[in-house]
């Protein structure tokens, strides 16, 4: 997700705290009260994005965790386990050995929150008009390998694929597929503003002020038939100014969780956290962030000076000094969790070390110091990334090779203009749209990658890509997947810096909180519930 944006050895920071307790009838107390969300996630509409809550536009994981509990998609990502289960679908399955046709049966009686009928006409809309609206920096990449999708009666949905591809059905559990109302939306034209009506497990209303979400209200969506069991009858998400705003009001009481996004002194404060009414649920998690590079920019064109960078950058520091160990470093695009992981960074550079960087730009006839500017924005990925490109730019001086000036730039400029390649090096985040390892490649590597990036390489667009989702099985693509983090890493067109764990901090009596977020960060309200302790 140019999130998004963005882990199989072992699990990473596994689950610390678990809250025992046994639901009330309807999971939201004997009151009716909704359970109160908070979040950090700035979601709005502007004149270039402004439609922050239609399919056809969004793809970042703070308004995908609102959808996702609203639309509903042919496919879901079950409670555990990385294979998707059928959603509004009663079946899904490839047709041919070659992963080229996939056949989609409805669950008969669906009907949209607004009681029209939803039918395979409505399917086959829905891919359609986000493939035909075409968004710049949507999420049509994840479906543009549909050659034609067609409805064979009511109930059957039939999809023709270019291109084998195994990770079909992971996509279509993603919030780039949610199923809209044909009736609703219109079919070659965005939806302005923040109404969403779907077929998923809630119904929603929303409140904004200055074109900025800062409410939804979440009800239990009666006519919902998928997958789920919903554990309240009603959530309200909140959207606060900053992490600070949301703490405390989570101290409060005013709030009954939270989960995006906490700093590290926050974190490290809840979980050191021995009394209280206050619980912090710490597990694994897929997130990754890392340094994009514009390889046609000047300062970075030669590949030695990215390699560089790769052999001067500590990420252990990092992790030590700027993030407190919230989170780990990351030696691949692939993290750790996720099969096919390498460390493939650390196994081709090893340790920082300042000779061997030096005798990589020596040896390639790069004038030293190199002048560069990092870029990165604080208001997506929140104050700890000013410290992180501060502590990234002293280590780069400190070696004496480069001479580094970093710039904050808000997410409105930023992401567009990094996408126009205004910038030779920049910071990025990513949660996976979905949990394998192909997702960690392919969105980066091609004509279409999302960062926009001219960086290509023939074997693993060409070769790799290709033969990896030609693998029903997913463990037979492993090789060719680690082949491709190798390259990366000789290469360094994106260079990994760390990988994110997941946060849930809730106070006493609300149960769920260990499942309320699924792998790629998406929440899932209907996880939530009131208890008594038990």
């Amino acid at each position: 997700m140019n999130r998004k944006t963005m882990v199989l050895p072992a699990l990473v920071g596994l689950l610390t705290s678990v809250l025992a307790g046994c639901g009330s009838a309807d999971g939201a107390g004997s009151d009716g009260d909704a359970i109160v969300v908070g979040s950090t996630d700035l979601i709005e509409a502007t004149d270039t994005a402004p439609a922050p809550l239609d399919p056809a536009q969004v793809y970042d994981v703070g308004s995908w965790g609102v959808m996702h509990n609203v639309f509903q998609t042919l496919m879901r990502m079950p409670r555990s386990g990385s294979t998707p289960v059928p959603d509004a679908a009663r079946s899904c399955g490839f047709q041919d050995k070659q992963s080229e046709q996939f056949r989609c049966t409805l669950r008969k009686g669906l009907t949209f929150s607004n009681g029209h009928e939803l039918t395979a006409r409505d399917v086959v809309f829905s891919f359609e008009r986000t493939l035909a609206i075409d968004y710049a920096n949507g999420p049509q990449s994840l479906i543009s390998n549909i050659d034609k999708v067609e409805a064979a009666g009511e109930l059957e949905v039939v999809f023709h694929l270019k291109s084998p591809d195994a990770t079909f059905p992971h996509k279509l559990a993603t919030p780039a597929t949610a199923l809209v109302d044909s009736e609703d939306y219109a079919k070659n034209k965005l939806r302005s503003g923040f109404e969403m009506s779907g077929s998923g497990p809630y119904e929603v209303s929303v409140e904004t002020s200055e074109n900025r979400l800062t409410k939804a209200v979440f009800t239990r969506n009666p006519k919902y038939q998928g997958a789920v069991e919903v554990g309240n009858s009603k959530v309200e998400m909140r959207f606060f100014p900053d992490a600070k705003a949301m703490e405390k009001a989570l101290n409060a009481g005013d709030i009954s969780a939270l989960n995006r996004t906490l700093g590290p002194e926050q974190i490290v404060r809840l979980r050191d956290k021995t009394k209280g009414d206050v619980k912090l649920t710490e597990s694994s998690g897929q997130e990754i962030r890392y340094l994009a590079f514009d390889t046609d920019a000047p300062g970075v064109r030669d590949k030695a000076v990215r390699k560089a960078m790769a052999q001067l950058v500590d990420r252990q520091a990092l992790v030590r000094d700027v993030y407190q160990r919230t989170t780990v470093p990351l030696y691949s695009l692939v993290p750790t969790g996720t099969s096919a992981h390498t460390n493939s960074f650390h196994n081709t550079y090893g340790d920082p070390s300042v000779s061997k960087a030096r005798k990589i730009l020596r040896d390639a006839d790069v004038s030293t110091p190199v002048k560069l500017t990092l870029s990165y924005s604080s208001d997506h990925y929140g104050p700890a990334s000013t410290k992180e490109f501060q502590a990234l730019r002293q280590q780069l001086n400190d070696s004496k090779l480069f001479e580094v000036r970093i710039q904050d730039v808000p997410w409105t400029k930023f992401r567009p203009a990094a996408a126009k390649g205004e910038y030779a090096a920049y910071g990025m985040g990513w949660y996976p749209d979905f949990p394998d390892p192909d997702n960690y490649v392919a969105p980066f590597f091609g004509p279409d990658n999302f960062l926009g990036s001219p960086y290509r390489n023939t074997t693993i667009e060409d070769v790799l890509i290709p033969r990896t989702r030609q693998q029903e099985q997913r463990t037979v693509a492993v090789r060719d997947f680690q082949q491709a983090q190798d390259i990366i890493a000789d290469e360094v067109p994106v260079l990994p810096l760390w990988q994110g764990k997941q946060y849930v901090a809730t106070r006493d009596g609300i149960t769920g909180a260990e499942w309320a977020v699924d792998d790629a960060g998406k929440l899932r309200l209907w996880e939530l519930g009131r208890g008594v302790k038990g």
